[in-house]
């Protein structure tokens, strides 16, 4: 599952990327896209949406607060469950549901009833059906491009073509 890695800062340089770079993204493999066209990555480009979106009607006209909003962001696009798969990020990621920031601040029934072995267990027996977990994120991730497909053929008008026909034929650098 794919972690967005984000960090708030005054002054975006090519030292300061390449250092968020290093420090956080290095281990991780970059397939199929550079940095100088993101474009191409439709996921990143969708979670980038979403995270500017999210930022835009969090933050109203104080645009300059961006960077102490952007953490609160990230987490609730990590603890939100996604249409496409059916679960959080967080889940898939870890294998447990995150500890909401509510939950840490007042006691809830999560943390009255907490015992440290009984947890331990539990997150053993967790970890044991998270690939069932993420197996089951894929069929419906898949279902849901199925769907897409289906709705996006829909409207499509079949054509055919034979031997001989004149077809119109766009030419040039594209």
């Amino acid at each position: 599952m794919k972690w967005i890695e984000a960090e708030p800062l005054a002054c975006i340089s090519t030292a300061n990327v390449q250092k968020f770079v290093w420090k956080n993204i290095v281990t991780l493999r970059h397939r199929f896209t550079s940095v100088e066209h993101p474009q191409s990555n439709g996921k990143a480009e969708a979670a980038n949406k979403v995270i500017l979106t999210e930022s835009k009607k969090r933050l109203g006209s104080a645009k300059g607060a961006w960077a102490e909003e952007l953490l609160e962001v990230l987490w609730a696009y990590q603890c939100t469950p996604q249409s496409t798969t059916k679960e959080t990020p967080f889940l898939l990621t870890y294998g447990a549901d995150a500890m909401i920031l509510v939950e840490v601040g007042e006691p809830s029934f999560r943390q009255l009833h907490f015992h440290e072995e009984s947890n331990d267990n539990s997150l053993r027996a967790e970890l044991d059906v998270l690939d069932e977990v993420r197996e089951k994120a894929q069929v419906v991730a898949e279902a849901c491009k199925q769907r897409m497909s289906r709705r996006f053929n829909s409207n499509l008008k079949p054509r055919t073509f034979h031997e001989g026909d004149l077809v119109w034929r766009a030419t040039g650098s594209a």
